[in-house]
């Protein structure tokens, strides 16, 4: 299995950002969806990286912008 990672960033405002890699697609969704219940499921926006319509084994995503 292919080493996944989930970095989370929180800047001095509150604002919490995520960036997945070793993600193949959009499966990123799956793997991060309980992570952002618990930080309050308030999106403000999310941005996919050009990786996210690939299938190859190594996509890196990036989901940006929560409010914590």
């Amino acid at each position: 299995m292919e080493l996944q990672e989930i970095d989370v960033f929180v800047e001095k405002d509150g604002e919490v950002r995520l960036e997945v890699r070793g993600v193949k697609g959009i499966s990123c969704l799956d793997l991060t969806k309980d992570l952002e219940a618990i930080l309050g499921g308030d999106i403000a926006a999310r941005e996919m990286t050009p990786e996210a319509e690939e299938t190859a084994a190594v996509t890196p995503v990036q989901l940006t912008s929560y409010q914590g």
